[in-house]
């Protein structure tokens, strides 16, 4: 399988929801209620959602399409970040990487997860942050190979559950000094 990864535009605000509301409902599916993922997806994974991210300078939205022909196979949201812990002003958050099934074992995931440590060293970040769902073994590995540490926990409300998910961070700090 061969894809691209690029940095995502304004106009990519509905491909990024649908691929958003797949790759949810195909990692959850098992898990959790339907009702609370359908809940879920409707409220965070709307195509406005994705746009208010896109019109944010701070802000940076990677998609992974298949080549040829452009269809999404994944995607990654680095933000602000917006954790109950210490924050310091050079942190940013990986607040979503995804790919579809079928990508898995392509080397799409680590590719994302290049770019978007590419991107955020590039724009000063010292520290990467991200939240896994506590129950999602192979993210957690996956995380733990590119180096990410358990540094806290919060609260993460599905519907009516609430999980208590492990807060990660990967230090950035010698990159940046690098890339300076």
């Amino acid at each position: 399988m061969q894809w691209r990864v690029r940095q995502a535009g304004v106009a990519d605000a509905d491909l990024l929801s649908l691929v958003a509301n797949a790759t949810f409902l195909d990692t959850y599916a098992p898990s959790l209620e339907g009702a609370d993922l359908l809940a879920h997806c409707l409220k965070n994974n709307r195509a406005e959602a994705f746009a208010v991210w896109l019109a944010d300078p701070a802000t940076i939205v990677t998609v992974a399409e298949i080549e040829p022909g452009h269809a999404p196979l994944g995607y990654a949201v680095l933000t602000a970040p917006n954790f109950p812990i210490a924050l310091e002003p050079t942190d940013m958050e990986l607040r979503r990487i995804y790919s579809l099934r079928q990508a898995h074992g392509t080397g799409l995931g680590p590719a994302l997860m290049a770019r978007a440590i590419e991107d955020a060293t590039r724009i000063g970040a010292r520290r990467l942050l991200l939240g896994v769902w506590e129950q999602n073994a192979r993210a957690r590995a996956f995380y733990e190979r590119h180096g990410f540490r358990v540094i806290g926990t919060r609260e993460f409300q599905v519907g009516s559950e609430v999980h208590i998910d492990p807060i990660y961070a990967l230090d950035l700090s010698s990159r940046v000094s690098a890339s300076a």
